[in-house]
């Protein structure tokens, strides 16, 4: 199938979205808050966190920042002119395309790729959200999207699901979007009705060798859980929202002696290929600090993915999601 016809049957299916079945395509708050609507011109409104966007229907020439996002472009077989390719995970094919300008790691971007790239249509967020207005000045005439999520102030899920709804809702793939939103509420669900509040959890993520603590509600990946699960947090220390985890004692942790732990390895997407590099797995299970926390004795400790620092989007909370409930109903059973 070519890029061309891909484009076209995204416009399909926001054609279908608008003639027939816009209640439907946009029924919640969340679809609400992203929704598109389309005109004569060729192009589409949709709503970010900055307000209302017009973007074309049938983009030409996109580039995307997010890291986010990336596996759901390339799922829906979204081209893309300009990237940091640099911050992509490996196994996306956009990560070694040539073809794609590389706009280089968010410490020291080459903005200046995308006036090379001339985009006609740019989703910006994430490690790239600072700099939304500097890539709006160098190419005036494309439309910005604004896919950054704040899970500071709003609920995980809820940003999740509005991220994603909006993205479908730009580029034509509401449907696709859907689907993803319910896989992961369908996650969600089964950790919520096999999770006990009786069960206490702490979060935990590795990094350049350390086992950190990870406060509850805050912080990356692993805090902002807590509040959309339910989950009855072992230890309550104010944290950060460093994506390193806190400086917590092992002895803390293990006087906390939590039911469950949840554990980010930060190093296994940044590091893994570096000397010296210690799996979480290997930090946490050989710890002789935590040799008699509960659960590290009853196997009750749930690893994200590998790659999850550099994906966390939807689909990468649903997979630790779904072996989250999958270690939960195994305990039950």
């Amino acid at each position: 199938m070519t890029s061309m016809t891909r484009r076209q049957l995204g416009l399909f299916t926001l054609a279908a979205c608008s003639t027939g079945a816009l209640a439907s395509c946009s029924g919640d708050s969340t679809k609400q808050d992203a929704r598109s609507s389309s005109d004569a011109s060729g192009t589409r409104t949709v709503t970010d966190a900055r307000g209302k966007v017009d973007v074309p229907v049938s983009p030409k020439r996109i580039g995307a920042t997010d890291n986010r996002i990336f596996r759901s472009l390339e799922a829906w077989g979204v081209d893309l002119v300009v990237a940091p390719r640099q911050l992509m995970p490996k196994g996306i094919s956009y990560k070694d395309d040539e073809n794609i300008l590389d706009s280089g790691s968010h410490r020291e971007p080459d903005l200046e790729q995308f006036v090379a790239a001339d985009p006609d249509l740019v989703l910006n967020g994430q490690r790239y959200a600072q700099y939304y207005e500097d890539i709006k000045a160098l190419v005036p005439n494309a439309a910005i999207v604004d896919t950054d999520i704040d899970t500071e102030k709003k609920p995980l899920d809820d940003e999740l699901k509005r991220q994603i709804t909006l993205l479908g809702a730009t580029l034509g793939h509401e449907t696709e979007a859907q689907k993803l939103i319910e896989a992961f509420e369908a996650a969600i669900e089964r950790v919520k009705t096999a999770y006990s509040t009786d069960n206490t959890v702490m979060g935990l993520i590795t990094s350049g060798g350390t086992i950190n603590y990870a406060a509850p509600k805050t912080g990356r990946a692993v805090g902002p859980l807590f509040p959309v699960l339910g989950l009855t947090p072992a230890l309550e220390v104010e944290g950060t929202s460093d994506h390193q985890g806190d400086d917590v004692s092992l002895e803390a942790i293990a006087s906390a002696n939590p039911d469950w732990i949840i554990v980010m390895d930060r190093d296994a997407a940044v590091a893994a290929d570096e000397e010296g590099y210690k799996p979480a797995a290997e930090l946490i299970e050989n710890a002789e600090a935590l040799a008699h926390v509960t659960a590290i004795t009853e196997g009750h400790v749930v690893y994200m993915p590998s790659n999850f620092y550099i994906t966390e989007d939807i689909q990468a909370y649903t997979e630790f999601l779904e072996t989250f409930a999958d270690a939960l109903e195994s305990k039950k059973s």
